[in-house]
């Protein structure tokens, strides 16, 4: 296993749920940890966390859908805490909607966050991992690029490209010192499950206990993961050279492929 002591990791999505936990747990096992998000009091609380963890650590306001701010994030992580080692890519938006009334804002909107933008920020910090010999790129998909998402085309679309850009990076990568992989989780205790069961209420006439209760039916284990036990993962991952080019579910065994 690979000490995280002196890497440096940048976490887009950083400032709640999932990526809050991996940025915590990366600082956790050594690594200095930049955290990027659109809402600033959110992620400058993490960096206090990190802090306090005796981490060095670094905020700054990322927008994903900005191509030019999301390529010269790497350069702003370098110049507060040294080149990015560990990439974790978790930024990322849902929406709902049968195809027939997609429209081309949603589509666009979805895919330039959820994979457009893991594409542009992989490619800048990609030359310096390969010039240094070592890079951990992890991508935090969903279940939903495993298999077929009803009402949920575009987001789907965007999560299976990223598990199949994370392939092809692992095998570019694996004779350079670099290895790329995703996670794929269900549904979890984020923010966003909350925003679903919302809709899912809004749309059914449910209550949202009920919503939460058929978005879980199918769970084996009968329960959303905890953004912590997606977290745990997100280290393996990046503490194991050995691994890559593969998408790890966290889902309770509700997709088994």
């Amino acid at each position: 296993m690979d000490s995280l002591q002196g890497r440096v990791a940048l976490v887009t999505g950083g400032g709640r749920g999932i990526g809050r936990a991996i940025a915590i747990a990366l600082a956790r096992a050594g690594a200095d940890v930049a955290v990027a998000a659109r809402t600033v009091p959110e992620i400058e609380a993490v960096a206090a966390e990190i802090a306090a963890l005796g981490r060095r650590t670094h905020f700054f306001p990322l927008d994903v859908s900005d191509r030019a701010r999301v390529a010269a994030a790497p350069r702003e992580v370098e110049a507060r805490l040294g080149p990015v080692d560990l990439l974790v890519n978790n930024a990322g938006i849902h929406g709902s909607a049968p195809l027939q009334r997609l429209d081309d804002a949603q589509w666009d909107g979805i895919l330039a966050v959820d994979l457009t933008a893991p594409f542009v920020l992989t490619r800048a910090c990609l030359p310096g991992m390969y010039e240094r010999r070592f890079g951990r790129v992890i991508n935090v998909a969903s279940v939903a690029g495993k298999i077929g998402l009803k009402y949920g085309a575009a987001y789907s679309a965007a999560k299976h490209g990223l598990i199949g850009l994370t392939r092809s990076l692992a095998l570019e990568g694996a004779r350079k010192g670099v290895t790329a992989n995703a996670i794929c989780p269900s549904w979890t205790e984020t923010r966003m499950m909350q925003e679903a069961a919302h809709d899912v209420a809004v749309a059914t006439g449910r209550s949202e206990a009920e919503a939460r209760e058929a978005m879980l039916r199918e769970n084996p284990l009968g329960r959303a993961a905890l953004p912590e036990e997606v977290a745990d993962v997100a280290v393996l991952l990046a503490t194991n050279g050995a691994i890559t080019g593969q998408a790890i579910h966290v889902d309770g065994g509700e997709v088994m492929a």
